[in-house]
């Protein structure tokens, strides 16, 4: 028997989680059975839409049940294979996150081929944080020549990949994140033109209007609220709005106030479109094309902020609700 610790949801929580809502447990792991693997996870990632699954509320994936691991993207290696397509030693991808082992049909994991970029990358830059990031600028947004793009939280996983993106399309990038250190990443490593640092401006409308006097033509809206409200104002008409996420109202207690400026929509006749990425997953190829292509060139960097130990978990993933995290959040297991 192999011993595993993973996480578990112990309170759905009502605003934001706590460390209280999470407890850790060890389980025993037998010798896989016939058509099973045995994967000891190495890189596990905290995403802000896991917070949707921590409510029971309808939402567009299952809600974590109380009391049972939660799950998660991860990165294992097989460690024992009662499967001939996998051999100890392979790595692995799965939704088997959370837990620092675990037994599986082969059939639940897909195969790893790195194509020479760090394991970790694809949880983060080459994975679903980037293709997140290359749907929504180049088919919801629909990217065309000239445009100039707003990215909220920019310094994120998802944001700082929509940044770069649309420098390589050769398009004007006004971004915005928290904190000197962040501003400064955008600036200075990923080249976006304008940063605005949200902690420090007391009106980010008008500060959205300094920087681009002449308006946005797409938004990629990572935060939702008053980040949206800034983009409906200085909106170009026809401009375009892929809506990927809302994190400002991630964790309220209560129904979010709508925003105050969405008539813009019909004034300026903008398109405002939400998408889900697991809509999108055949897209996939494309992006691993492209995204080849970026980083043999030199042309893609990326950050990460990680935590050491199953145990951190809850911490690293609190920490998204924080601003604790330049690019992407992961928990380094073992």
């Amino acid at each position: 028997m192999v011993e595993s610790r993973e996480i578990r949801l112990k309170n759905r929580p009502v605003g934001m989680p706590t460390a209280d809502d999470f407890e850790l447990a060890t389980v025993e792991l037998a010798k896989p059975d016939e058509g099973q693997i045995q994967v000891r996870n190495i890189w596990m990632s905290v995403d802000p839409y896991m917070r949707g699954r921590m409510s029971d509320a309808p939402n567009y994936v299952p809600p974590f049940a109380l009391g049972v691991v939660m799950q998660g993207d991860a990165i294992g290696e097989v460690v024992s294979s009662n499967d001939p397509s996998l051999k100890p030693g392979d790595l692995v991808q799965s939704m088997y996150g959370w837990r620092e082992a675990f037994n599986a049909p082969a059939t639940k994991v897909r195969k790893l081929d790195t194509h020479g970029l760090p394991a970790e990358a694809l949880l983060g830059v080459a994975g679903v944080p980037g293709l997140t990031a290359y749907v929504g600028l180049l088919h919801i947004a629909g990217l065309r020549e000239g445009d100039i793009v707003f990215v909220s939280g920019a310094a994120g996983a998802v944001g700082s990949m929509a940044c770069q993106i649309a420098k390589l399309k050769g398009h004007k990038v006004i971004a915005t994140a928290g904190g000197a250190a962040k501003t400064a990443f955008l600036k200075n490593e990923l080249g976006v033109d304008e940063v605005i640092d949200y902690k420090t401006v007391t009106d980010l409308t008008a500060a959205l209007a300094k920087a681009v006097p002449d308006g946005i033509d797409v938004y990629f809206d990572n935060v939702g609220g008053e980040h949206l409200d800034a983009a409906l104002a200085n909106a170009k008409t026809l401009g375009r709005f892929a809506l990927c996420g809302m994190i400002s109202d991630y964790n309220a207690a209560s129904q979010p106030n709508g925003s105050r400026n969405l008539f813009m929509a019909v004034t300026r006749s903008l398109r405002l479109q939400g998408f889900v990425i697991l809509n999108h997953m055949n897209l996939q190829p494309a992006f691993a094309r492209d995204l080849a292509a970026w980083h043999a060139a030199g042309k893609i960097k990326w950050r990460q902020t990680v935590l050491h130990g199953i145990e951190q978990a809850p911490n690293a993933f609190l920490g998204l609700f924080k601003g604790e995290n330049t690019g992407k959040m992961l928990v380094k297991l073992g």
